[in-house]
């Protein structure tokens, strides 16, 4: 086997017995019962992917930004130039990037990965190379990888998140980073959604009407051109049909992200997905392994509209809404105190009994 499928060959559904002890336990918990809402939904998912209760606090945390550049830019869909990819990635191993400041408030560590960044990058800390491509092919003309890419793409993020739960990390972040990735985002979720390219496609980075409409129209043309409906369900077709709809519309940043939750699925530990880049590679990833979906925990709801139809069809509910449309994994940094905290009531609250405290009367 390859090293992607020794991965998804690892995966397992997260575990229904530690679910129905957290939430037992968090009936007995000194507190009306329900009323810490979302909270004590992510405390029974963490249960039930550490297979224990209480859950294991989700520290030490780290954020992998995984960064790769697209063949779609080349049709206008974006007003900044391609090169600010590799210059972002300079500023994040620099430290001088919106998620730098976050991840040190949350103390969560930064690793940036090149799987496709369309320039040569000099070595720095914090950067790890595993570049496949200098950026995917036009999506809006044929598909975008070859199965090989993805394959390749996949495997890279499977062996990111292995390496950094080696290191001793007990949660993990997405990150992003790829000037035009909002439009591969779009195709993706019209794809595996079912979602029309008007609904699921949204201003990226700031674009005028004017942009904002071909930018649908080039999402659409993505569609046609890989035969894709542009409208409607698209029947599931197994893994087989995920891995050529990833080919054709995505990005070798989502493949990776989408390889880095299955590799943390393996490895029983929670993921806190960022905006609509990690919400479109984790629609890719539960179409491969529907499994996945268990593992990972909805950081907060994107300004871009497709987000929260890709939230719907997964089934997660996010933990914050502030509006962001950033990226970089800013969304998901913001939500981990909140993951942290759900985990922590289960160890150090009391219970009825423990503490003395009379329950309601029935």
């Amino acid at each position: 086997m390859t090293s992607i499928d020794e991965t998804i060959s690892a995966i397992r559904p997260i575990d229904p017995e530690a679910m129905a002890e957290a939430r037992a336990h968090q009936d007995r918990l000194t507190k009306p019962r329900g009323s810490l809402g979302a909270l004590e939904d992510v405390a029974v998912r963490l249960a039930g992917i550490a297979a224990a209760c209480p859950p294991p606090l989700p520290t030490p945390v780290a954020l992998a930004i995984f960064a790769a550049d697209h063949g779609v830019h080349t049709r206008g869909v974006s007003p900044w130039p391609q090169e600010v990819t590799a210059q972002m990635v300079a500023n994040f191993t620099a430290g001088g990037a919106v998620a730098n400041a976050f991840a040190a408030q949350v103390g969560a560590t930064v690793t940036v990965v090149d799987v496709g960044v369309a320039a040569d990058l000099p070595s720095a800390p914090g950067l790890i190379s595993r570049k496949i491509a200098y950026g995917t092919a036009d999506l809006s003309r044929g598909p975008a990888m070859t199965a090989e890419q993805v394959g390749q793409a996949l495997a890279a993020g499977a062996e990111v998140a292995r390496d950094l739960v080696a290191a001793g990390h007990r949660c993990l972040i997405t990150g992003d980073m790829g000037i035009a990735n909002t439009t591969a985002s779009a195709a993706l979720i019209c794809a595996f959604a079912g979602r029309d390219p008007e609904s699921a496609t949204g201003r990226g980075t700031g674009v005028d009407d004017a942009t904002h409409r071909h930018k649908i129209e080039v999402v659409r043309q993505a569609l046609l051109a890989n035969g894709i409906p542009v409208t409607g369900a698209r029947p599931e077709d197994g893994p087989e049909d995920a891995l050529r709809v990833l080919a054709a519309v995505g990005g070798l940043e989502h493949a990776a992200i989408a390889g880095f939750l299955l590799g943390a699925a393996a490895e029983r530990v929670p993921v806190i997905l960022d905006g609509v880049i990690a919400g479109s590679a984790a629609l890719a990833a539960a179409a491969l392994v529907p499994d996945v979906v268990g593992y990972c925990v909805a950081g907060h709801r994107s300004a871009e509209p497709g987000h929260a139809a890709a939230l719907a069809h997964l089934g997660l509910r996010p933990l914050v809404d502030l509006e962001l449309r950033l990226g970089e994994g800013t969304g998901g940094l913001l939500a981990h105190p909140l993951v942290a905290a759900a985990a922590r009531v289960m160890h150090e609250v009391a219970t009825f009994d423990a503490a003395g405290v009379a329950e309601k009367n029935a």
